[in-house]
């Protein structure tokens, strides 16, 4: 299957010297959902905005559906739709008109019964005769995802899109955001929420000082760099680690009442029944045991550090 959007060896040097991007290479797969995540001045923005032709690369290539950005611009643009961190909208025309005019600048025909639709799905109809200075902050960054859907985009493009809204509003994006992939929008997410890229992406990629790090299957980066512990839980505290269980690579809680143990679920053997045999032997007396798994932010923020 060819990608939606290819980018080969893409660098972006400022004239100060600034390097924001290093020979940044990633293939984007028709309907995924890919969540770049990674900390401020990471080459998340920049990037995108090569992309969408608002900044100019130093090197390298990116192509839309086969099409250069850079000598097919016109067409290129067409097909993708931007939904930037800043609200930047005019204060006093009314939403009706901001989509209509949005759609009419890439040439499209009007098309009341699709702009109407877009304004349902972000709960926007009953706002459509509303001057945007009249609206919340939240309902002008549905807004702008309603004039980055005006003229139909096969590949959207969502910069922080939920920053500075409340969670409910979090949750509609979410559920509009799998409506898009369903019929057949290709989406792009910078987001410093890691629950977010855990809960819609299908892919995952960590970007830091304008380096990829990775890109990967989110269930996949899960299951490589993904960590399970037992907690064991004792009834009475622990003064130190009896010397039989030093083998075990074991973390005594500060209180002395619990035991962490670290394995990897897909080994086929974790160790787990040999170790509560241990510490039967041993003659503790076991209060509770369960186990936690490494979270999405857990992997990220390792990655960060080792890479920093």
């Amino acid at each position: 299957m060819q990608p939606i959007v290819s980018i080969a060896n893409v660098s972006k040097t400022y004239s100060t010297g600034y390097q924001a991007l290093k020979n940044v290479s990633l293939d984007i797969q028709p309907g995924e959902i890919l969540a770049l995540l990674g900390p401020n001045g990471a080459g998340k923005t920049t990037l995108i905005s090569i992309i969408c032709g608002i900044v100019n690369a130093s090197s390298g290539t990116v192509t839309v559906s086969g099409h250069d950005i850079v000598k097919d611009y016109r067409v290129t643009r067409s097909m993708i739709g931007l939904v930037p961190q800043e609200l930047t909208l005019g204060a006093f025309d009314k939403v009706w008109n901001t989509l209509c005019f949005s759609r009419g600048m890439f040439g499209k025909k009007p098309d009341r019964k699709y702009l109407e639709q877009v304004l349902k799905d972000l709960s926007l109809w009953d706002k459509k005769n509303t001057m945007l200075m009249a609206l919340s902050g939240g309902m002008k960054r549905r807004v702008l995802i309603g004039k980055a859907l005006a003229h139909e985009p096969v590949v959207l493009f969502l910069d922080e899109p939920t920053a500075g809204v409340d969670v409910e509003l979090r949750k509609d994006m979410w559920t509009l955001v799998r409506r898009l992939r369903e019929s057949g929008v290709t989406i792009i997410l910078t987001t410093h929420y890691i629950e977010e890229a855990e809960a819609i992406a299908d892919r995952v990629g960590v970007i830091n000082h304008g380096e990829l790090l990775l890109v990967d299957d989110k269930d996949a980066l899960m299951h490589k760099l993904g960590k399970r512990q037992l907690i064991i839980e004792f009834e009475e505290a622990l003064a130190a680690l009896p010397e039989v269980l030093l083998p075990w690579g074991l973390d005594l809680s500060e209180n002395g009442c619990a035991l962490t143990y670290t394995y990897d679920p897909h080994k086929t053997r974790t160790g787990i029944n040999e170790l509560l045999q241990t510490l039967r032997d041993a003659g503790l007396l076991i209060k509770d045991v369960h186990t936690t798994k490494t979270s999405l932010e857990e992997i990220f923020v390792s990655l960060v550090k080792t890479k920093t």
